[in-house]
């Protein structure tokens, strides 16, 4: 911090230090942080966004982005008193990164393997002919590196306003622009805005920043870019959508691409169009096939007044309902957009159908906030996600649909002599479907009776309720498969919802990449902060706060997602509210600092042994209303707590800007530990946030004085 009534340098030139400004220098000073910090948060998110379309890989790394990220802001916010001037520096390297991530194909980026078999990633986890393991590490490594150096840029800026203005001024600024940063990505989301937007709203406030020509230059790079990357391709809140036709199969289907990877097949399996006289007879019986795989769920009840379709997405699973003449049919897709192509595109035109009625809201919510509707067929079509449901953590979209409890919650759903029925690919092996029909079988009590689809590697389960399908299996045209063993896998439960991790397979991708990140966080801190990590401007007990923080906040992202569903707007207004609460205890310690930290810490061990006892299920079997009251004060509490004790640490410290840039890279920390959900399950989390925060509290003893009179 500048000495009181002496001279600091903030990029361009001298300006008076905070004793010395004048109100209105103050104000403006702390209007251009809160500008800083939007565009961080704004940026980063557009950023993760972005580069999980132009690089196939990312759409399921999102949390490896956000580490970068993280570590490049607390460096810069660091570094802010030496190089204050690496502000003028990020769009320029903004704009170098958009050209890698623009020409990704040509430069064979796009689908660049991540060799894990760990985990199923479609065909990604595995090595194509001429890639090598540490060579594609190494260039994941590299794009991290080059996420850091953007935002480090970016953090020398937000750091030098930071220094300049009383602390818990500079962190109120701080929160309130990036809280602003959310809801202007919400909004432009909302909107379904292509990548050209997404830059200029997140990006364009830098030039206040940095009001050079070089940088209006490089924004206008940037925008072109983004502009070249689309390529026909429309947008959704979740996915890159691109279209392509198979011609390869029969009638050269319509392909729905989401994030560079096949999604769905837009069929035409009406009478009309499985008849087409130019099949060959091979291609009339994959046809064929397909028109009993489709038509499967819908033929097996009695009844044909309702049916509820969980992903589906173009319409194939509607259009079969609406032949098998149900009076009324649900459909229900997270993606508004993929709904919207489906409505336009489909050769049947099952949403033009008044029967059909379409939901745009994620499947377990749906079924947790509909118990009084029951369905003669609750179908699961061939649901995958290409896209994380949120950067905070290493979940899909779908994982939450596919869990011991939310099968329980759909299999509810079924009236006496209706059906359940899932579907899905069995492309990864035969581990797979074993865990999908384990999860039926706990969820439901009843061993499932399956049908294999080799011609397009899927295998339909079928659970019915008061009757028995094999009973009338003589009169399907596809034998019941009972050939293939279950082999013994975990099962997925709300608290461990991994559907997509392979068992018995050592991640050393993900291991190699979380060292390294690792590796560049100490090489980066020592580089920073000088040898004596303990000492200069480096504060252990807030870079502990970090790291015990995003995996509150990870926890807290996943409990809600669970509670009110997967969507973005959910993501969005949970992101917001942390960063509201946040703010609320920062005012609060600007109004009365407490004198003593040590209730605080208790307080907030206290709240977080509560998140871990209190399990999601519980909370799952009160109404909306008392859900929303007690799950969002579970997870309210602990950031509240943590807040307090944040900002008040942060106004004592010495260095405000360096304890902040130590903060931001003890979020690295909680970053890794997060991927230890995979092994211990997610309720762990909050015993992880424990220990740490116990860390922070012996640090704080040790260098802040927890119990020491706050300073004037």
């Amino acid at each position: 911090m500048p000495e009181p009534g002496g001279l600091t340098e903030i990029s361009d030139g001298l300006v008076p230090s905070p004793a010395a400004e004048p109100a209105r220098a103050g104000s403006s000073r702390a209007f251009k942080l809160a500008v800083a910090t939007y565009a961080v948060l704004a940026l980063e998110l557009t950023l993760i966004r972005w580069m999980s379309q132009q690089i196939r890989i990312f759409a399921y790394l999102n949390n490896i982005l956000l580490m970068a990220s993280f570590l490049g802001l607390g460096l810069g916010v660091a570094l802010a008193r030496r190089r204050p001037g690496l502000i003028h520096a990020t769009l320029p390297s903004l704009a170098a990164l958009a050209a890698v991530l623009a020409y990704s194909r040509e430069l064979k980026l796009l689908r660049l393997s991540f060799p894990d078999l760990s985990i199923s990633l479609w065909g990604g986890e595995i090595l194509q002919q001429g890639e090598h393991f540490a060579v594609n590490v190494g260039i994941t490594m590299l794009l991290f590196l080059g996420v850091v150096w953007v935002f480090l840029c970016l953090g020398a800026g937000v750091g030098a306003l930071f220094a300049s203005l009383p602390p818990l001024r500079a962190y109120t600024a701080d929160l309130a622009g990036s809280l602003c940063g959310v809801i202007a990505i919400a909004l432009v989301s909302a909107a379904s805005t292509s990548p050209p937007v997404w830059f200029l709203v997140a990006a364009a406030p830098i030039l206040l920043l940095s009001p050079r020509l070089v940088s209006l230059v490089s924004l206008g790079a940037v925008v072109l870019l983004a502009f070249v990357s689309i390529q026909g391709a429309g947008f959704s809140p979740y996915n890159r959508i691109d279209l392509r036709r198979m011609d390869s199969f029969p009638g050269r289907p319509l392909v729905v691409v989401a994030n560079r990877d096949a999604h769905q097949n837009v069929y035409d399996l009406s009478d009309h169009g499985v008849a087409d006289v130019r099949f060959s007879p091979q291609e009339k019986k994959t046809v064929a096939m397909l028109r009993y795989m489709y038509d499967l769920p819908f033929n097996l009840t009695r009844s044909r007044e309702s049916v509820v379709i969980v992903g589906a997405g173009t319409g194939n699973d509607v259009a079969a309902a609406l032949r098998n003449g149900y009076r009324r049919v649900v459909s229900i897709d997270i993606d508004p957009a993929i709904l919207g192509l489906g409505r336009i595109l489909h050769p049947e035109h099952p949403y033009q159908d008044a029967r059909v009625v379409p939901v745009v809201n994620d499947a377990r919510a749906f079924f947790e906030q509909h118990h009084d509707e029951q369905f003669d067929v609750v179908c699961f079509g061939l649901v995958d996600s290409h896209a994380m449901f949120s950067a905070m953590s290493s979940l899909r979209l779908d994982n939450y649909v596919y869990t011991v409890e939310a099968l329980r919650s759909a299999w509810a759903r079924v009236r006496p002599g209706g059906v359940m029925t899932i579907s899905f690919s069995t492309y990864a092996g035969e581990w797979i479907p074993s865990r999908i029909h384990r999860v039926i079988l706990e969820s439901t009590g009843r061993t499932p009776d399956r049908f294999q689809f080799d011609a397009v590697s899927a295998r339909t389960f079928v659970v019915t309720k008061d009757w028995a399908l094999h009973a009338a299996s003589a009169r399907l045209p596809y034998e019941l498969s009972r050939d293939h063993p279950v082999q013994d896998v975990a099962v997925t439960s709300d608290d461990w919802p991994f559907l997509y991790i392979r068992p018995g397979v050592i991640p050393w991708g993900y291991l190699s990449v979380v060292a390294l990140v690792l590796v560049a966080t100490v090489v980066g801190s020592r580089l920073t902060f000088g040898r004596d990590l303990f000492g200069g401007g480096f504060h252990p007990a807030l870079f502990a706060m970090g790291a015990g923080f995003l995996l509150i906040e990870t926890r807290g992202v996943t409990t809600l997602s669970l509670l009110f569903g997967s969507t973005w707007i959910v993501n969005a207004f949970v992101f917001g509210g942390v960063l509201l609460i946040v703010l609320v205890a920062n005012l609060a310690v600007q109004w009365r600092t407490p004198d003593d930290l040590r209730p605080w810490f208790g307080l907030l061990l206290l709240s977080l042994a509560a998140t871990y006892l209190v399990p999601t299920s519980a909370l799952l079997r009160l109404g909306l209303l008392e859900r929303g009251l007690l799950g969002g004060l579970l997870n309210a509490l602990p950031v509240g707590f943590a807040g307090i004790i944040f900002s008040s640490l942060l106004k004592r410290s010495s260095d405000p800007a360096s304890a902040l840039g130590s903060n931001l890279v003890g979020a690295i920390v909680g970053g890794c530990l997060e991927y230890v959900s995979m092994f211990t399950g997610l309720r762990a989390l909050s015993l992880l946030a424990i220990a740490i925060y116990l860390l922070a509290f012996l640090f704080t003893i040790r260098w802040a004085g927890a119990g020491a009179p706050r300073e004037a």
